[in-house]
């Protein structure tokens, strides 16, 4: 069974900037970021797919969110999302996710993942 981390939230200002990490503990096709706001459904914010790198963002966050991976971890993987420019909306607590496989129709699919990290507080004050 791979097991998410989840690190990194915090209160910052508005304009301000957060990194948040995912660690999973073994092998995962990609890895996501969804947030939800109080009284919100689940948002869909970014995915990476682990072996090609490639990067999917929300028009909500682009320009503003990235996500990355750091390819020089031996087991498992480790993802980033590197947020800046941050407003009041974008507080929410933040949610990493990954799943063992996908395709190009599921990447913003909650119901799609499997592992879950437990979600980390992010707080945008104006």
């Amino acid at each position: 069974q791979v097991r998410l981390v989840a690190t990194g939230g915090g209160t910052v200002q508005a304009g301000g900037s957060l990194r948040l990490s995912c660690t999973a503990s073994g092998y995962v096709y990609n890895m996501a970021w969804f947030r939800q706001a109080p009284g919100e459904e689940h948002e869909w914010v970014a995915t990476i797919y682990t072996g090609s790198g490639r990067t999917f963002t929300s028009d909500s966050v682009k320009g503003r969110f990235t996500i990355s991976q750091d390819n020089a971890k031996n087991t498992g993987h480790l993802a980033y999302l590197q947020m800046n420019n941050l407003k009041p909306e974008d507080t929410a607590m933040y949610y990493c996710a990954a799943k063992p496989h996908g395709d190009d129709a599921t990447y913003g699919l909650k119901a799609t993942y499997s592992h879950w990290a437990e979600g980390t507080q992010v707080t945008v004050s104006s």
